[in-house]
């Protein structure tokens, strides 16, 4: 009786407790709670647990697959968020504007092999890093592939690179933004628009990883349709179907012609190309950071795939059939003039009234994304460098939401530069912004092939075969040997350009010593930063080139058990119906 009434008080007690511990503890005020906040979290970590970091250090040895959970990168992004920002995440002034001195410089025809030339490039490079990415996870920065299989020290020139490409594009895209309001006369200072943008991109990613996705997803989706939109009506005026056009077919490919400047002007298309894919890698980042990267990477390389060729080579080919390379409007004042765009000169030659502000304002929701990206792309580069050791430390500061706040408050800083919208010196500077930025694309490119090369000639020497990895690149070595060569030939190509620059249209030729050293220069700026971060490096720290025996293949692996995986996969398929399989096959 005693032990009855014992095992009775005993539970009851339990359940008093249990009933207490389920009472929902007292919220702090919503100001306390939002101060709170941007308090550090010891536990958070831009680079994930077992990642090797550019300067060669491991983390933390447990998995990243087995700690998502805390991750404050893109963890957070639902599925729709990553195919939207794979679909349309880069596009913006490169393809909208730039296209337009692409048109004028080299024709309809260099501007379609170019851009082709480059696209198929990249999709070789996202291969690769998609192979890569699902073994080796990577956030913040490509500089770990180019520390493990190629050199620490270019590693340390490769982050810096990356990072710095993205704290320059910001005040370059809120530039472009305020250049583009002048489309409309606004009576209303540059200034105040830069203050305007600038503060509504801060506030975006202020408001964390989840906000930065949402506001991609919206702003892909409105580039989407607008670019099927043209297509739709380039396909319409380029047979007469406007009001102010006649049936005009290939009529620009005969007179003026295909070509402008020769060789020469097909060259110089080839940085304004890349510039306009520069991104196009976030989409491994993006794939590398899910938790099944073995299913969403075939789906990101594949919608890659499907945009180089709609959303560009499509679009681009129905602008050459519409402008001519000599129209005088293609001259903008900067390469971020809206009055330059191509697809703009379009409408207006069809006489299609407003129609020409609607795209205007998309070019403008383009610049902003493309700003956007910068700043989530900068802040997550800048603080997996200093988490690494190799940029200064209080840029590893993390919140309590996964916020780097300190990087972001950086980019927001090199944000201000935008203010030049508002001095005559708005030309000049942007040219110099666009110089930094513009061939640090090829070199990330380069890199990722190169490294893509020698982790492949290391996997067998190690002793592995090809049936252990979890995804293998549809391009394979050749792709990126392909890759490689294509990026070091642009290089070798913009050089020649930057030298010796084509006659421009419309003005008086580049002559002079110090006029031809600045044309170089503007072209050419961004070689000379890597090479002295490489070179400096070096000399200081004395790194070896890695060698295939002694690449490390194991630290931060990613454990996939692959053939329950492909089991799964399989599984799921069976289930599909037809327009689920057809659509799959496809995209």
């Amino acid at each position: 009786m005693a032990k009855s009434t014992f095992e009775s008080s005993t539970s009851s007690s339990d359940d008093a407790g249990a009933i207490f511990e389920e009472k929902p503890a007292h919220k702090a005020p919503l100001a306390k709670r939002a101060w709170d906040s941007f308090r550090r979290n010891p536990n958070f970590h831009i680079t994930q647990k077992g990642q090797v970091g550019a300067n060669g250090q491991v983390f933390d040895v447990e998995s990243a697959a087995q700690n998502t959970a805390e991750s404050p990168l893109a963890r957070k992004l639902k599925g729709r968020h990553l195919q939207m920002i794979a679909i349309g995440g880069s596009i913006g002034t490169g393809l909208f504007v730039g296209s337009g001195k692409a048109l004028q410089q080299g024709g309809p025809a260099s501007l379609l092999i170019a851009f082709s030339l480059i696209g198929g490039m990249l999709f070789c490079t996202v291969q690769a890093l998609g192979e890569m990415a699902v073994l080796l996870p990577v956030a913040g920065s490509f500089s770990a592939y180019s520390t493990r299989f190629l050199d620490p020290a270019w590693g340390f020139a490769m982050g810096w690179n990356y990072a710095v490409q993205w704290l320059i594009v910001l005040p370059l895209e809120i530039v472009a933004a305020a250049i583009t309001i002048e489309y409309w006369d606004s009576p209303i200072s540059p200034a105040v628009w830069v203050t305007i943008f600038l503060l509504g991109i801060i506030s975006i990613n202020l408001v964390g990883v989840r906000g930065y996705g949402e506001a991609e997803f919206v702003f892909s989706i409105i580039k989407v349709i607008a670019v099927i939109g043209f297509i739709i009506l380039g396909i319409i005026l380029n047979v007469g179907g406007g009001s102010n056009t006649e049936y005009l077919g290939g009529r620009y490919w005969v007179s003026p012609g295909a070509f402008a400047n020769g060789f020469k002007g097909l060259c110089s298309v080839f940085v304004i190309a890349a510039f306009a894919f520069a991104g196009t890698e976030l989409v491994g980042l993006a794939a590398a950071e899910t938790s099944n990267p073995r299913k969403s990477l075939p789906t990101a390389v594949k919608q890659v795939f499907w945009r180089i060729c709609l959303f560009y080579i499509v679009s681009l080919t129905l602008v050459g059939l519409l402008v001519p390379y000599t129209d005088p409007r293609l001259i903008g004042q900067s390469s971020s003039d809206a009055k330059a765009s191509p697809f703009v000169i379009a409408i207006k030659n069809a006489g299609i009234i407003g129609l020409d502000s609607v795209m205007n304002v998309v070019i403008m929701i383009s610049v902003l994304s493309v700003g956007n990206s910068a700043v989530y792309g900068s802040s997550r580069t800048l603080a997996a460098l200093a988490e690494q050791g190799q940029a200064p430390k209080f840029l590893a500061y993390i919140d309590r939401k996964g916020r780097p706040l300190k990087a972001i408050g950086v980019a927001a800083a090199f944000g201000f530069l935008a203010y030049v919208a508002a001095s005559n010196k708005e030309t000049d500077v942007f040219t110099w912004l666009q110089a930094l930025s513009g061939l640090s694309s090829i070199f990330t490119w380069g890199s990722i092939c190169l490294a893509h090369v020698r982790f492949r000639r290391a996997w067998g020497v190690q002793g592995h075969s090809l049936d252990e990895l979890a995804f293998r690149s549809q391009a394979g070595v050749l792709g990126s040997w392909m890759g490689f060569i294509f990026n070091v030939l642009v290089l070798i190509a913009q050089f020649w350009t930057g030298f010796a620059p084509i006659k421009p249209q419309y003005g008086p030729p580049i002559t002079g010593t110090l006029a031809r050293v600045r044309s170089f220069f503007q072209a050419y700026l961004a070689a000379p930063v890597v090479l002295a971060c490489y070179v400096g490096y070096k000399f200081i720290y004395r790194t070896p080139i890695m060698r295939c025996k002694d690449m490390d293949l194991k630290t931060g692996l990613r454990d996939l058990n692959l053939a329950e995986l492909l089991a799964d996969e399989e599984l799921e398929k069976a289930s599909w119906p037809k327009w689920k399989k057809a659509y799959k096959f496809l995209c």
